[in-house]
């Protein structure tokens, strides 16, 4: 009886875990089709699954066009994390922005980026998808700063990186970035396919 309560103790602590860190939908790496986008490789994939990654504080940065999987797989690799006791977090660009921007005319940016600072593993989906002013991309620029080397964060861009610096404007703060993110990073280029077509396709043929 010991022993399972403290499996449902443990079951309980990771449903916590996965609902607090936002994700958007529920998906595993066994949800991803590896056939249809063969540019991604589910030995590489599979190896982020151990989590090694997060031990080293390093990052993964997917690329590519809309539609080929990107925020499945960072979800698929934050809730395994979330599954074993990690602080995950997920937020889009757009949000993570708006939020420091209030916290900054709120006079409480330093706890803002303390908070984002503190999860082991930050999930940052849909880089690209809207340019960033000046001031969005400096509070961008302290938040990796302050997680450089010390937690991993994951990224997904619909831009290769050659054109960052039109998503902030500023080349020297997209080259301070790109900086402290590709040090210690993997990076996946995905080229395929959208899924979101490939559904639309294959209902028009039926």
């Amino acid at each position: 009886l010991t022993e399972k309560e403290k499996e449902i103790k443990k079951e309980k602590a990771i449903r916590t875990c996965i609902q607090t860190a936002g994700f958007p939908f529920i998906k595993t790496i066994e949800d991803y089709n590896f056939n249809f986008q063969p540019s991604v490789h589910k030995a590489e994939m599979e190896d982020y699954m151990t989590l090694r990654f997060i031990e080293s504080n390093e990052n993964i940065l997917f690329i590519g066009s809309p539609g080929v999987g990107k925020t499945h797989l960072a979800t698929a690799i934050g809730i395994e994390a979330a599954k074993h006791r990690y602080s995950v977090y997920f937020i889009t660009c757009q949000e993570l922005i708006s939020q420091l921007k209030k916290a900054e005319h709120e006079n409480r940016l330093e706890q803002r980026l303390k908070a984002f600072t503190r999860h082991k593993l930050l999930i940052i989906d849909e880089i690209g998808y809207l340019n960033l002013d000046k001031e969005s991309a400096n509070l961008f620029f302290q938040l990796i700063s302050l997680r450089y080397e010390t937690k991993s964060t994951i990224i997904t861009t619909n831009k290769n990186l050659s054109k960052w610096t039109e998503i902030f404007c500023d080349p020297v703060i997209a080259n301070a970035i790109l900086d402290r993110l590709l040090h210690h990073s993997h990076v996946i280029n995905i080229v395929g396919p959208s899924y979101r077509t490939k559904d639309v396709l294959e209902n028009l043929e039926e």
